[in-house]
């Protein structure tokens, strides 16, 4: 799922806002038929890794979750009006490959858009307007040691896919550049 913003929208991957964002998506990661389970930020848009039990769910989840970064956005800059631009923007994922796949995709974001910005690899670390430090599937363990001791903003996976069938393609090497 990929929620852009509007020209003119400051970076969404200030600091101030990442925090603010935070705070508003641990309360809804979990909705019962709807589950955050990986995100993140970059300057105008936000991936994210969802379960919706319905089409319904996804709906009211994606409509919930793209509030409350427009509501952060505007407090964090102190600004008012539109923040998204269109509507979220859906895959659905079928196989334990995509599954995969997307994960380093929403999680590794960070390191495809430096290289596009600065045309060579970034350093290996967990990317800081990501959920990467709650993921338990790395390669190399380093990027999730970090504990804060606060309660995570993302939920745990019920789906087979998202659990382990994706693991049948090898865990996810924090030094890969996502396509």
């Amino acid at each position: 799922m990929t929620l852009r913003v509007r020209r003119g929208v400051p970076s969404l991957r200030s600091v101030r806002l990442v925090h603010e964002f935070r705070q508003s998506l641990r309360v809804a990661c979990e909705r019962g038929d709807f589950r955050v389970l990986h995100y993140s930020i970059q300057c105008d848009h936000a991936h994210f890794l969802v379960e919706a039990e319905s089409r319904d769910a996804l709906a009211r989840g994606m409509k919930s979750i793209g509030a409350r970064l427009a509501r952060a956005v505007n407090r964090t800059f102190r600004r008012v009006g539109a923040v998204l631009d269109g509507r979220y923007h859906l895959h659905l994922l079928r196989t334990p490959r995509e599954v995969r796949s997307a994960l380093a995709y929403v999680l590794l974001n960070a390191r495809k858009h430096w290289r596009q910005r600065f045309g060579c690899a970034p350093p290996v670390r967990p990317d800081a307007a990501s959920s990467a430090r709650w993921f338990e599937g790395w390669r190399d363990c380093s990027p999730t040691c970090e504990s804060s001791g606060e309660p995570p903003e993302v939920a745990g996976a019920r789906t087979w896919l998202a659990r382990v069938g994706w693991r049948r393609h090898g865990l996810v090497d924090p030094s890969e550049i996502p396509g």
